[in-house]
């Protein structure tokens, strides 16, 4: 009996705790949500005298981290702080404590605790690292009322639940200047991301400068590569950010760029190797039997791993499909001499001797799911990213890794250049209900959002990045129960805002393409379709046979339109809240939009049109229709056949994808359709 009332208060006092986590998860806008987090009554005053001490062991990370902080929250208040740096051992009213100054791998310890009272505010952390998480926590923390800014008073402590969360940016297809990668560390680091997964070469170029291999950017870079010494820097500016810089080099597929420079190291001969300047997988591959492409790699590697201190290397290893293998009789009878009875074990035997390669220079080889072969040593790292998309049943290869003794990392449900929805990418867990042992689970290190860069240039690549980042990022830091979507949602659209502050352009760029559509007039009516389309999903954007090229326009209306449609989810909601209860309220939020829809037409036809702009007439003028329609027949609560047989054409036509987007507040308006045919109808 006693231990079931001690069962009993345990579950009851959990139950409050997730209660209480709950009615601060809606006060507060932190992301990703902390461990744990206690509120109390009081607050800290954000004023000129507020200092920053630090009282252990001299770190130039958490130094820079006190400056980057100072500046923001000056920025962010407007307060004009007496004491612009950091003091060294003497109090001030944040206090920065930690044991060691960290070097950055998968044993560093990124837990904090925040203690904010109404005279100080302590940040104690075990590694430098763990201030620098606390430090983005306090901030996040900033609130305000008509007189002054605060910080609230609570405790936090906080830690991560995975030690890999990653994003990876591919700079090949399209390159991206260094000013776009180092905004993106910092909005990383300002949601507790670690991991910086560098994709720096394919058929589309090679980004590094190579001093032993000098016709790789002079042949195989169309010019735009980093030097040695801007690597170095991103590393070193990463590093400061407590994030990890992970270089990936795609062999032995995806080598139409190293080719073009070193065509004998391909696998078919007599071919002429360029670079691609199409997406898609090519045939230019590696010859895995020639012992100079060993060579090639080896000294390759050698001078490029002392840029990227980490310890893992990626070496890609995806989409090979073996065409040019395959055809290549000398690399048939290399098969034969080392019993290799397919591409697959060919590929195998590639990437063992790369594996001896890296090892040597003390790296450790991390590759696509494609490298889980069943003779691959469980020393490398298996990157899991193969879904139903691909063919790949059960969820990916991301547990059978995990089984089989690799450490495996999930980016499978986190491809952000897809365009899928938040809510899509929120609900993807790297482990989810599966029952794995201790062993097993310590093998998955965590998670990587993807941006492939096919349809992006450096104008466009944050909107598709951010913010939808920042929620994989709380689902690679919080406790699985951390996974309320509308919770989350109203938390993202505050930190997303947040995110301006360091130069990120996910927001304002919208509005800089819109004025280039229509060449700079008027662009309200624009910005109305804008937030009610997004992009065709999953690669479908070419689907007509347009075929884009590295350097095609991506400066449409469908770059302007994003994977979470604003006005969308909200019209939406709206939409089944009225269904359900016509009461005032509910109708006059559904009346709102209609009103702005119904006058877009009478705007968007004033302007002077040009072919970008042309193709959204009938998409202006479809929506005007149905709005009206549907806003007469609410107000009036009454519509005839003919008005019925008009919305119906005009909702037809919405459900058609136009200039490579959809209209996703269609299903709201056929149920409006049906409510008001059911119900108003004479």
């Amino acid at each position: 009996m006693k231990k079931f009332i001690i069962i009993l208060l345990i579950v009851q006092c959990s139950n409050l705790f997730v209660q209480a986590q709950d009615v601060l998860s809606n006060k507060y806008d932190l992301m990703p949500w902390p461990k744990e987090i206690t509120e109390y009554s009081d607050q800290f005053t954000i004023d000129q005298n507020l200092t920053i001490a630090i009282n252990s062991k001299k770190s130039e990370r958490v130094d820079k981290a006190a400056v980057r902080f100072l500046r923001r929250l000056a920025h962010r208040t407007g307060v004009f702080l007496d004491k612009g740096f950091p003091v060294y051992n003497q109090k001030g009213n944040i206090n920065l404590i930690y044991d060691t100054a960290s070097a950055l791998n998968l044993n560093t310890d990124e837990s904090y605790v925040l203690e904010i009272s109404k005279s100080k505010i302590d940040i104690t952390a075990k590694s430098d690292v763990g201030i620098l998480r606390g430090l983005e926590t306090l901030l996040q923390l900033t609130q305000f009322n008509k007189k002054t800014y605060y910080f609230p008073n609570v405790t936090i402590n906080d830690a991560p639940r995975f030690v890999w969360r990653g994003l990876m940016i591919d700079v090949s297809r399209h390159f991206q200047p260094i000013a776009v990668i180092k905004r993106n560390l910092e909005a990383m680091a300002s949601v507790k991301m670690n991991v910086f997964h560098w994709h720096l070469t394919d058929d589309q170029g090679f980004r590094i400068e190579s001093k032993v291999y000098p016709k790789l950017q002079e042949f195989a870079s169309d010019g735009l590569f980093y030097t040695q010494n801007q690597i170095k820097d991103v590393v070193a500016f990463a590093n400061n950010l407590g994030i990890r810089v992970i270089p990936e080099i795609d062999v032995p597929g995806h080598a139409s760029a190293i080719l073009t420079a070193y065509p004998e190291l391909g696998s078919k001969d007599n071919y002429t190797y360029s670079i691609e300047r199409f997406a898609g997988v090519f045939d230019p591959t590696l010859d895995p039997s020639k012992e100079i492409t060993y060579t090639f790699l080896e000294n390759l590697f050698t001078e490029i791993t002392p840029l990227f201190p980490d310890e893992y290397f990626h070496i890609g290893g995806d989409e090979n499909e073996g065409k040019h293998w395959s055809e290549n009789e000398e690399i048939k009878k290399f098969k034969e001499k080392h019993q290799l009875k397919n591409n697959h074990e060919l590929q195998t035997h590639f990437n063992i001797r790369l594996e001896k390669i890296l090892n040597k220079l003390g790296k450790k080889l991390m590759g696509w799911d494609e490298i889980l072969t069943p003779n691959m040593p469980t020393t490398a790292v298996i990157h899991s990213w193969r879904g139903e998309n691909e063919g790949v049943a059960n969820g990916g290869s991301l547990i059978e890794a995990a089984k089989k003794g690799y450490q495996t990392v999930l980016s499978n449900g986190f491809y952000i250049d897809r365009m899928l929805s938040v809510e899509h990418h929120y609900a993807v867990d790297p482990i989810g209900d599966i029952k794995l042992s201790k062993e097993e689970l310590s093998k998955i290190l965590g998670g990587e959002a993807t941006m492939w860069s096919e349809l992006v240039t450096p104008q466009t690549i944050d909107s598709r990045i951010w913010p939808r980042t920042a929620a994989i990022a709380e689902r690679l830091w919080s406790t699985k129960d951390v996974k309320d979507i509308h919770n989350m949602k109203k938390r993202l659209s505050v930190i997303s805002y947040q995110l301006e502050e360091l130069g990120l352009t996910h927001i304002k760029n919208r509005d800089v393409i819109l004025r280039s559509i229509s060449h700079n007039q008027d662009i309200s009516s624009l910005e109305d379709l804008v937030k009610i389309c997004e992009p065709l999903k999953i690669y479908a954007r070419n689907k007509d046979g347009i075929e884009y090229k590295t350097y095609s326009s991506f400066s449409l209306f469908a770059d302007a339109c994003t994977a979470d449609a604003l006005d969308a989810n909200i019209f939406n909601k709206k939409v089944t809240n009225f269904l359900k209860v016509q009461n005032r309220l509910n109708t006059a939020n559904i009346l709102s939009f209609l009103e702005k829809w119904a006058k877009n037409y009478d705007t968007f036809s004033k302007l002077e049109k040009n072919p970008k702009m042309s193709v959204l007439e009938d998409l202006s003028k479809n929506l005007s229709t149905a709005s009206t329609i549907l806003k007469e027949a609410i107000e009036s609560k009454k519509i005839n056949n003919d008005s019925l047989l008009v919305l119906k054409e005009a909702i037809a036509y919405l459900k058609l994808p136009v200039a490579d987007t959809e209209v996703v507040i269609v299903t709201a308006l056929e149920q409006l359709e049906k409510h008001c045919k059911a119900n108003y109808k004479k």
